[in-house]
């Protein structure tokens, strides 16, 4: 064990103290974070119009700071990107992340002097809590690489811009950068595939021990890392790769055939990171779950996600959640973001300590007949299916068909790319269905009474999801399939892709 490995033990230990208080103390933290945040914004535009100089509890905060989305907060993101100083939160922002928006195209979110810091502790002490709980350190004595978006920034009335993975990598500690790759000038291509091709001409004759990225695009770098090595198993290429670090879609749809690409079920670790801020990570290796980050500079809220859409949804703090419930989460933050409405949903599977998981897209389910499906159910049911039968999926998605040919029922449509196809693909649905039906009393009720009929599988051709996200300019970095849509927009995009 070198160096590195080794000290990084005493660190591990030593951090894990401060998050033993976090684990204590969620609900404590949440409510001082809550007042340090009003206190800090109370003299900028927002906390002017506002009445942050009236908040002084929970209750004062919710009269006065209603739920918003990006769309309905932009008019003063807005004056903030103009270069107006003091709008969301004191000064002008240190960064503005680029990331993409549902509806309202490009959204740029700002990151804080203050908030900064916090995405990198995060991380760290994901890292950390790894190494103290397995005790297996190596990795930090090898190349790890970090899949993400380019590093070069653009500047909007002078204020640095750009996606967040590539802010980020200005900010990765000095004691990582000799071990960090791929190099900044590979980091710099802006086409996704000649970046990953030039990733893979780089790192193939590297001691490879931690690989960082999300599933689908490490997915197409060990593929063609195993094609330029003659076929080997990444284990074969990287015989010291021992981690896998992932965050911002379910790892469960991809993790047979990113396993099989490895050669073994390789330790993994699960992030939450978002542009507004570094949410929760996975600090066991035992225990579901990832670890609400309650001292981050964010304060919580949630709303029951069934009451999102009326006028007067519940609005909780941390300490009135309930386990296993559905929850849109709500951020308030130290770069400026009030009553925001991040989009995600989100579980607790413990509160002692406060564990989440995230369950869906908020805006992303099927509803065209009351049903109410979330990502969450479409996953567990066709997973476990597909697991249960050897089947192996790729990726997929799915949208009503409302409209469906003359005299039949409107159904539900899946698009699948399957790694293994089932031998008989109706009968394959049929089970599908019925497991959906198990997990959605609407869904089930809709079918029962005839209103819809049985779900359709349609079967795409190899690689059609990479190449739907070419043809959509969204190939690579962040961007990421929707398991759900409401409407015909991917669905439409995917019919040149049926295997017929």
């Amino acid at each position: 064990m070198g160096l590195k490995a080794t000290l990084s033990k005493v660190f591990a230990a030593w951090v894990n103290r401060d998050i033993n208080k976090l684990r204590a103390n969620a609900v404590w933290l949440q409510q001082k974070t809550l007042l340090q945040l009003v206190n800090q914004a109370k003299n900028t535009a927002f906390g002017r119009d506002h009445h942050f100089d009236q908040i002084k509890t929970y209750d004062d905060f919710k009269r006065l700071i209603p739920i918003r989305d990006y769309e309905e907060l932009s008019a003063y993101i807005k004056r903030v990107i103009d270069g107006e100083e003091n709008v969301l939160w004191p000064g002008k922002p240190a960064y503005l992340t680029k990331t993409s928006g549902t509806t309202s195209g490009v959204k740029y979110i700002p990151i804080s002097k203050e908030s900064m810091p916090e995405h990198i502790k995060a991380a760290r002490n994901a890292l950390l809590s790894y190494i103290h709980e397995t005790g297996k350190a190596d990795f930090v004595d090898g190349k790890m690489i970090f899949l993400q978006g380019s590093p070069e920034l653009a500047e909007k009335a002078g204020i640095p811009t750009g996606r967040l993975s590539g802010i980020v990598a200005h900010h990765v500690p000095g004691y990582l950068q000799k071990n960090r790759l791929p190099s900044y000038e590979v980091n710099c291509i802006d086409d996704w595939e000649q970046k990953v091709d030039a990733i893979v001409a780089e790192t193939l004759k590297a001691d490879m021990r931690l690989i960082s990225g999300i599933p689908p695009w490490c997915q197409m770098y060990f593929d063609r890392l195993s094609a330029a090595s003659g076929g080997k198993k990444i284990k074969d290429i990287f015989p010291n790769f021992k981690l896998y670090v992932y965050g911002g879609v379910n790892f469960e749809p991809y993790r047979a055939r990113i396993e099989e690409s490895i050669g073994f079920a390789i330790d993994t670790i699960e992030t939450y990171p978002a542009s507004e801020g570094f949410i929760a990570f996975q600090d066991s290796q035992k225990e579901k779950g990832l670890l609400l980050l309650a001292d981050s500079g964010i304060f919580y809220e949630f709303i029951p996600s069934d009451e999102y859409f009326n006028d007067n949804p519940t609005r909780i703090s941390l300490e009135d959640v309930e386990l296993n419930k559905n929850y849109a989460l709500i951020m308030n933050t130290n770069a400026g973001l009030w009553g925001y409405s991040i989009g995600d949903t989100v579980k607790f599977v413990s509160k002692n300590p406060y564990k989440i998981v995230v369950s869906g897209r908020i805006k992303h389910y099927i509803s065209a007949f009351g049903e109410h499906v979330i990502g969450e159910e479409v996953e567990q049911a066709l997973l476990g299916v597909a697991n249960q039968e050897g089947i192996d999926i790729v990726e997929f998605t799915v949208a009503p068909q409302v409209n469906p040919a003359k005299g039949e029922l409107p159904y539900h449509e899946w698009f699948v790319e399957f790694g293994t196809a089932p031998i008989n693909m109706a009968d394959f649905a049929a089970k599908v269905d019925k497991a959906l039906q198990v997990k959605n009393i609407y869904y089930f009720d809709l079918i029962d009474g005839n209103i819809l009929q049985p779900l359709i599988i349609r079967s795409l051709n190899k690689d059609a999801f990479i190449n739907f996200m070419r043809s959509q300019g969204k190939l690579g970095g962040q961007n990421k399939v929707p398991r759900l849509s409401n409407d015909r927009k991917i669905a439409d995009g995917l019919q040149e892709y049926i295997n017929a």
